[in-house]
């Protein structure tokens, strides 16, 4: 099964019921249907939900990240390639057995960590938002490495890399996905 939104949404509440957890799926699923929009047009849907499933397992087993978010969606009947494709964010940081391969994974891989990390620009600036923010002002938090601490900058860089974007090209078309989104501050 390929779930819709609504149906990936639902199974994500099944295993999340933190409000951030909740937030932060539909803003990926969001980011995600952006790019498919750019990359992928016509599999928006599909997109999103990779995005949004894709820390289905996190809130209630942190330490089996990505590799418990496996079973979950198998017992949910969701078909091994959206599994396949979300799981496959945590390589390297999770016992993720997949690598991001597809161009989908790649952005995934990058795009999770970043939009945490724009969403925490845009918290701390006067107007809350992204939809004034400039690339120019995540790479200066970016290079403060008490801003946001958590967040793996490494994991950004990489993804840009696997990608073969520059970090400034990836920067700058996260925050105009995340512009298009309702949910963000």
């Amino acid at each position: 099964m390929i779930p819709s939104r609504e149906r990936a949404d639902e199974l994500v509440r099944m295993y999340n019921e933190n409000e951030f957890h909740l937030q932060h799926s539909r803003i990926v699923g969001g980011v995600m249907a952006w790019f498919a929009a750019q990359h992928d047009p016509g599999r928006e849907d599909y997109w999103y939900a990779v995005g949004a499933l894709h820390d289905i397992d996190y809130e209630r087993f942190p330490e089996e990240h990505c590799v418990k978010g496996i079973e979950l969606l198998r017992e949910a009947g969701v078909d091994e390639a959206v599994i396949r494709s979300a799981m496959s964010h945590g390589w390297g940081m999770t016992e993720s057995p997949w690598e991001p391969e597809l161009l989908m994974e790649k952005i995934l891989y990058a795009a999770d960590e970043l939009t945490g990390f724009i969403g925490a620009v845009a918290v701390v600036r006067p107007s809350k938002s992204v939809q004034d923010l400039e690339v120019k002002s995540v790479l200066k938090k970016f290079k403060q490495p008490s801003f946001a601490a958590a967040i793996s900058r490494q994991t950004i860089i990489n993804g840009a890399e696997q990608l073969g974007w520059s970090l400034d090209e990836l920067i700058g078309s996260t925050i105009q996905a995340m512009r298009t989104l309702d949910c963000v501050a």
